[in-house]
């Protein structure tokens, strides 16, 4: 062992060195279907008008650190409610870290059902705190609640992560399953509506139902990835404290600006989840299709299939060889082994996918 590398073991946390970096792969010249992006640009003439907002950006003076034109743009297009607060983050990975970083105690725990968005588990472990996974059901992803209740009991979970839909299985847990994890909780519980978008389901409309409730939501699969805008909805009482551990000037000028301008716009992105909803439907009967590819219904932006006769690390590098880069999960194991996930791209995108799947799969 060389001296930096005592060096490094000395200084930093055991849970830190145990990690892996989150991998993102290079996706230069390749049709994109990976990442659940929304595949459509803006119009030019939204460009235009965008371009000429943003002259209005000072880059040499400090953001808004409250975000005040934002946060009313965003109460007003996403029905947050009036007594609600608002926690802004730089994507929901932000908002994550910081409601982690403010557990009381090492010994806090951390539950989400699995398999689920991998950032619960990465944080929580990053900050080392015990993360308890709890299996989804085999057939169907849905919430295991003898199993949910059983772990909720034995460890009594500071936060409860809920994707809604999950990902990467794209499903909408039953709402009455959340509603009963809501009473039963001890502590927190953080509904992820990422993909809300595509669901058209919600629990925002329960904030003041639930002392406990959370619900978190990013711009990213809306169409607006390239900003980095996350925010939280929740008690005012619970938004204040966990705002004392948000970095200030977290969301950029820049940033405000363009989403404030594509919420005015907002139209334009509902018109793009039309198609993309549209194109979803298609893209699953299509590969419903093909022999030996099992299929889950989704609500979100992605499909997921499982593969019964193919190797699916084989199939992923066949695709890839094609020039199309979907998200391997195989690799996971457990509920997820011989999984492929597929992001909704353009029409002529899931073609082109869907053609080289079946030719893959007939080699």
């Amino acid at each position: 062992m060389t001296d930096l590398q005592s060096m490094i073991r000395s200084l930093l946390r055991p849970e830190v060195l145990a990690l892996s970096a989150y991998h993102v792969p290079d996706s230069s010249g390749y049709v994109k279907l990976d990442a659940m992006e929304n595949p459509y640009s803006w119009p030019d003439d939204m460009v235009d008008e965008w371009l000429a907002r943003l002259r209005e950006a000072r880059p040499n003076r400090y953001p808004d650190p409250s975000c005040g034109r934002l946060k009313a743009r965003l109460r007003e297009a996403y029905g947050v409610p009036e007594a609600a607060g608002l926690l802004m983050g730089n994507g929901s990975d932000e908002i994550i870290q910081i409601i982690l970083m403010a557990l009381k105690g090492r010994d806090a725990t951390v539950l989400a059902p699995e398999p689920t968005f991998v950032m619960y588990r990465q944080i929580a472990s990053s900050l080392g705190l015990e993360f308890i996974g709890v299996p989804l059901r085999g057939e169907d992803f849905a919430l295991d609640m003898p199993a949910m209740r059983a772990m909720i009991e034995t460890h009594r979970p500071a936060v409860i992560f809920l994707a809604y839909p999950n990902n990467p299985t794209g499903n909408l847990f039953d709402s009455e399953d959340i509603a009963e994890i809501l009473r039963i909780a001890p502590g927190l519980v953080v509904v992820d509506e990422a993909y809300t978008a595509y669901a058209g389901r919600s629990f925002m409309p329960r904030l003041a139902e639930f002392d406990n409730l959370l619900v978190m939501r990013t711009l990213s699969k809306l169409g607006l990835a390239g900003l980095r805008l996350g925010f939280m909805a929740g008690a005012k009482a619970w938004i204040d404290e966990f705002d004392k551990i948000r970095l200030p000037y977290n969301i950029n000028t820049l940033t405000q600006i363009s989403t404030e301008f594509a919420l005015e716009k907002r139209k334009v992105l509902e018109s793009q989840v039309e198609s993309i909803l549209r194109d979803r439907q298609h893209l699953y009967e299509e590969l419903a299709r093909l022999p030996g590819v099992h299929v889950y219904r989704s609500d979100a932006n992605f499909i997921l299939f499982r593969l019964l006769r193919h190797d699916a690390d084989h199939v992923f590098r066949k695709l890839k060889d094609a020039g199309i880069l979907i998200k391997n999960l195989h690799s996971s194991g457990g509920r997820l082994a011989g999984c492929l996930r597929v992001t909704v791209g353009t029409p002529e995108e899931n073609q082109r996918f869907l053609t080289a799947l079946a030719e893959t799969l007939a080699s």
